[in-house]
């Protein structure tokens, strides 16, 4: 069974969205709302570390308060789903692969957001549509599910994360380097946030989760950009940097490798 962990401050978007579909589901779970109306906590990874240590079902899923199912057996396929994942750590809706060496992504480019996700109003798909699960590097923060097992292991990182962004992909990161693997379903939901605006809190957030994973990650991809984590993030919020990106790239992997065509893994360069 699913437990459900939704931190909210909202009691309109709650009910006409998340509890709207929650009520409709043909599967038992557990629903362990935590109010935030009030402000009491200070980030996202404080309030869902409180809400996620008050679960008691296998799986573990941390969702957004404006986030509808869009099917009355959402909870039921994705339970089976998990349950056929090897080592899994945590999975979500919508995220971002990387590439499995160093060349293939300088051949490649950026990798496009991979999700079955309806989001905005209108409704409309902000990425490429899968059938099977897919192994991502990171995923979206609107809803993802970790087994409890995990979560006993590793909670949200409240001092990295200290406001309500990236806390999802911090996780992912972290996973990953403890060896477990990181799923994208191929499940649709819809999201009524577009989730586009970055506040300046978020590149706060930013630059502290790169600096903790520069020594295991090239680059970090998230639905909300990809960032190299050896350039300084005032560099790449410029619009110069789409240009530049790609060269600094070529020249940083012929610099590792000492020749372009015998760049290294990337799982070589993880830790």
């Amino acid at each position: 069974m699913i437990s459900i962990v939704c931190v909210y401050n909202n009691t309109n978007l709650l009910d006409t969205y998340l509890l709207k579909s929650l009520n409709c589901q043909k599967t038992g779970y557990e629903l362990i709302l935590v109010d935030n109306i009030t402000q009491q906590y200070n980030s996202a990874a404080e309030a869902l570390n409180y809400g996620g240590k008050l679960a008691k079902n296998e799986y573990l899923m941390f969702i957004h308060q404006d986030v509808n199912l869009l099917s009355d057996t959402w909870l039921e396929r994705a339970e089976s789903l998990l349950q056929s994942l090897p080592n899994l750590g945590v999975a979500g809706v919508a995220g971002k692969q990387d590439y499995p060496d160093l060349l293939e992504n300088i051949r490649n480019g950026i990798p496009p957001v991979l999700s079955n996700l309806k989001h905005g109003t209108p409704p409309s798909y902000p990425g490429v549509h899968i059938t099977d699960p897919v192994k991502v590097q990171t995923l979206d923060e609107c809803l993802i599910i970790i087994p409890r097992s995990v979560f006993t292991q590793l909670q949200f990182d409240e001092s990295t994360c200290d406001n309500w962004h990236l806390y999802a992909v911090d996780y992912c990161l972290s996973c990953k380097k403890l060896g477990y693997e990181v799923y994208l379903m191929p499940f649709t939901v819809y999201h009524r946030s577009t989730g586009f605006s970055l506040s300046e809190e978020y590149y706060v957030t930013l630059k502290k989760l790169l600096s903790k994973h520069k020594e295991d990650y090239w680059e970090v991809y998230t639905t909300m950009g990809d960032w190299l984590t050896f350039c300084s993030i005032p560099l790449q919020r410029n619009i110069i940097w789409k240009s530049l990106r790609r060269c600094i790239f070529i020249f940083t992997g012929i610099l590792y490798s000492g020749k372009y065509n015998s760049l290294p893994k990337i799982s070589s360069i993880h830790k």
